[in-house]
C-alpha cells in the first residue's frame, strides 16, 4: 500500500512538471524591480478607420485583441465610447493574453472609439484605441437602382451587400471623385460579381470613369455566357490611340447582336467623365456626362440566358478576344439599375451625387450649354423663349448656344444680385441683326407707356449688348446705381469685325467703385461707378436685351455664345485670363 501511495504521488509530481514546462508557460523566479516595460496591446479587430456596414441599424461586433508583458499582467479594461464592455483579472498565461470573441451586440450608426487599457503588476500601464465607424444601411437613393459599388478601400456592393470576388491585384486610385477612393484597373486584374436579381428587360450601368488609354483597348463593363459569340449579355468596352479612345457598347438579343459605335473621349483631358449605358426594349444608349452621344436599336430585348457573373475593368472570361483585355483606368460609383435610365434620370443622378459646387473662386452661376440650358449650381434648366438652339461646336465641353430670331433664355435672379458682380463668357459674333442685348439683369419698366412691349428702365442692374453694322460691331455695359446711370461704351478698343473674328472670351465686372470690360483677357473700356442697385431685378436674360431692354431695338441676338458664368466678386484681371486659358 505504502508503495502503491509512493507511485501515485510521483506520478502526479510528473504530471505536475511537465504541465507546467509543456503547457501555458515556464515559471521562472523575477527578482523584485526587473518589471522594465508596460503591457503592449496589438488591436487585431476593429481596425483604425474600417467601417462597418450591414443593413441592420444595431448589430453586434467581435472585438479581438492582445496584450503581452515581460513579466505578469494585472488587470485589463475594454472601453467602448468611454463606457466599459469587458474587463479581465485573472489570466492563465500572466504574460499573454488573447481574446478573440469579446461580443458587443448593440452597436449603432456613427463614429465609435473603442478604448483598450492593460496593468501590469508594477502599476505600470498603456492605452490603445482605435476610431472605427458603423455606416447607416445604404438606402438606394434612386428608383430601380440594385447595385451600388462607391470603391471607397473595398469592393463592396451596398445594396447586395455581397464582396466582388478578385482576379489578380486590382488596386485603389488613392482617391476618388465621390467618397474616400476609387477603382483602379491594373494588368490581368478586374473583378466579378454574381448577377443575382440585377438583370431584367430594362437595365442601366452608370460609373464615372478616367481613362488610361494603356492598353489601347480594354473591357470596361461585361456581361456574358461565354466567348463563342456575343448573342447575350452586354459588353461595353473601348479603343483607339494615346489620344482619343472610343466608348463603345454591344448587345445581345438571342439570334443575334447590336453594336453602339458610342462616343470619343480626349484622353489627353485627364478628366472625370459620367458615363452611362441605357438599355431599354428596343434601344441601347450611351451618355457621356448625362448627355446621349449615340443611340442604337435593338432588333429584340437583350437576352441574359447564362450570363451569371459581372465583370468589372476587363473583357473577362466572355470577351477578351480582340485584346479587349484588363483595363488600367480609374473607375468609381459603380451603380446598376433594373430601368432605362433617361437623360433627367442620369442628369439628376449627377447633380445629387456629385453636385458642381464652381471650379474658379466666387462661382455661383454656370452655363454649359453642353446640349442643355441648365445651370450646373441648380440643375434648373431656362426658361425658354423661342427656338434658341446648340451651335453644333463649342470652345469647351460639347455644344454652344446659338441664338436664333425673337429667341433667348431666362433665368430667376435668386442668389445672384451680390454687392460685386462678374461675368465670364465666350462669344461667337453674328452680325445680323445689327444690334441685340446679349445680357440683362434689369428691373421692369413699370411706368413707360408702352410697357410691356417696350421697356428701357437703366436706373437699375445692367445691360451688356452690341450694335453697329456687318463689319464692326461695339460691345458696351451699361450699369444703374439706383439714381443714374453709366456707360462703359469702348468705342473701337471695344469693338470686333464678324467678318474677321472668330470666338473671343469677353468679361465684365462691377465692384470696388469700377465697370470694366474685357476682351480675351485685356481691359477694353472702364468706367468709374458708385455701385449697382439690383431693386427690381429678379431676371437674368440669356441672348436678348427682352424682355426689359427693347426699346432700342436690342433684341434677340444670332451669336454664339459659350461658358457662361456669374460671380459674386470683382474678377481681378489675372483671374479673368486664367478662367480663358482653362477653357482653350
Amino acid at each position: 500500500m505504502k508503495n502503491l501511495k509512493l507511485i501515485c504521488a510521483s506520478l502526479i509530481a510528473v504530471f505536475f512538471f511537465y504541465g507546467c514546462d509543456q503547457g501555458i508557460d515556464a515559471i521562472t523566479q523575477v527578482d523584485p524591480g526587473t518589471d522594465a516595460t508596460a503591457p503592449q496591446i496589438k488591436i487585431n479587430y476593429p481596425t483604425e478607420g474600417v467601417k462597418i456596414k450591414v443593413l441592420d441599424v444595431v448589430t453586434s461586433i467581435t472585438i479581438d485583441f492582445e496584450v503581452t508583458d515581460d513579466i505578469e499582467i494585472a488587470k485589463i479594461d475594454v472601453m467602448l465610447d468611454g463606457g466599459k464592455i469587458g474587463t479581465y483579472s485573472s489570466f492563465k498565461d500572466y504574460r499573454r493574453f488573447m481574446e478573440k470573441d469579446l461580443v458587443y451586440d448593440k452597436l449603432t450608426d456613427g463614429s465609435h472609439e473603442l478604448s483598450i487599457s492593460a496593468t501590469d503588476t508594477e502599476g505600470k500601464t498603456t492605452v490603445a484605441t482605435v476610431n472605427f465607424e458603423k455606416e447607416p444601411a445604404y438606402t438606394p437613393l434612386f428608383a430601380g437602382e440594385t447595385f451600388y459599388m462607391p470603391f471607397d478601400g473595398d469592393y463592396f456592393d451596398l445594396v447586395g451587400l455581397k464582396k466582388a470576388d478578385k482576379v489578380g491585384t486590382p488596386g485603389f486610385a488613392g482617391l476618388g471623385l465621390i467618397g474616400t477612393n476609387a477603382y483602379q484597373g491594373a494588368t490581368d486584374a478586374y473583378l466579378t460579381y454574381p448577377t443575382d436579381g440585377l438583370l431584367g428587360t430594362e437595365f442601366t450601368a452608370a460609373f464615372w470613369y478616367k481613362v488610361d488609354a494603356s492598353p489601347d483597348r480594354a473591357g470596361i463593363l461585361v456581361i456574358g455566357d461565354d466567348a463563342d459569340d456575343r448573342n447575350q449579355g452586354i459588353r461595353l468596352f473601348r479603343e483607339g490611340s494615346a489620344t482619343n479612345q472610343t466608348i463603345k457598347a454591344n448587345v445581345g438579343i438571342g439570334t443575334g447582336e447590336s453594336w453602339n459605335d458610342g462616343g470619343v473621349l480626349d484622353v489627353t483631358a485627364g478628366e472625370w467623365v459620367h458615363i452611362a449605358l441605357s438599355i431599354s426594349a428596343t434601344e441601347s444608349t450611351i451618355f457621356f456626362n448625362g448627355v446621349p452621344v449615340r443611340t442604337a436599336t435593338l432588333g429584340a430585348p437583350v437576352d441574359w440566358t447564362g450570363c451569371d457573373k459581372m465583370t468589372i475593368g476587363s473583357g473577362g472570361e466572355t470577351f477578351s478576344y480582340w485584346d479587349h483585355k484588363s483595363d488600367n483606368s480609374a473607375m468609381d460609383e459603380l451603380r446598376l439599375f433594373n430601368t432605362a435610365l433617361t437623360e433627367a434620370d442620369i442628369q439628376n443622378m449627377i447633380n445629387i451625387t456629385n453636385p458642381y459646387t464652381g471650379e474658379f473662386d466666387g462661382e455661383m452661376f454656370y452655363l454649359a450649354f453642353d446640349g442643355d440650358t441648365k445651370n450646373k449650381f441648380t440643375n434648373a434648366a431656362a426658361t425658354i423663349i423661342g427656338a434658341p438652339g446648340f451651335a453644333g461646336e463649342s470652345v469647351r465641353g460639347t455644344d454652344a448656344y446659338a441664338g436664333a430670331a425673337d429667341s433667348y433664355l431666362t433665368y430667376p435672379t435668386t442668389g445672384l444680385t451680390t454687392p460685386e458682380f462678374s461675368a465670364t463668357f465666350w462669344y461667337n459674333l453674328n452680325a445680323a441683326p445689327d444690334r441685340a442685348g446679349i445680357l440683362v439683369m434689369g428691373p421692369e419698366d413699370l411706368e413707360r407707356p408702352e410697357f410691356p412691349t417696350v421697356q428701357n428702365l437703366r436706373t437699375n442692374g445692367f445691360r451688356f449688348f452690341r450694335e453697329g453694322n456687318a463689319t464692326n460691331q461695339t460691345f458696351k455695359l451699361n450699369v444703374g446705381n439706383g439714381t443714374a446711370d453709366t456707360w462703359v461704351d469702348g468705342g473701337a478698343a471695344a469693338s470686333l469685325d464678324p467678318t474677321t473674328t472668330g470666338w473671343v472670351h469677353m468679361a465684365f465686372t462691377i465692384a470696388n467703385g469700377k465697370a470694366i470690360v474685357y476682351f480675351d483677357g485685356e481691359i477694353v473700356k472702364e468706367s468709374d461707378f458708385s455701385g449697382v442697385d439690383w431693386t427690381g431685378c429678379d431676371l437674368l436674360s440669356v441672348g436678348s436685351g427682352a424682355p426689359r431692354f427693347t426699346e432700342w431695338g436690342h433684341s434677340y441676338d444670332a451669336s454664339f455664345i459659350d461658358e457662361l458664368r456669374l460671380f459674386n466678386k470683382a474678377l481681378s484681371q489675372e483671374e479673368i485670363q486664367n478662367i480663358r486659358n482653362t477653357d482653350l
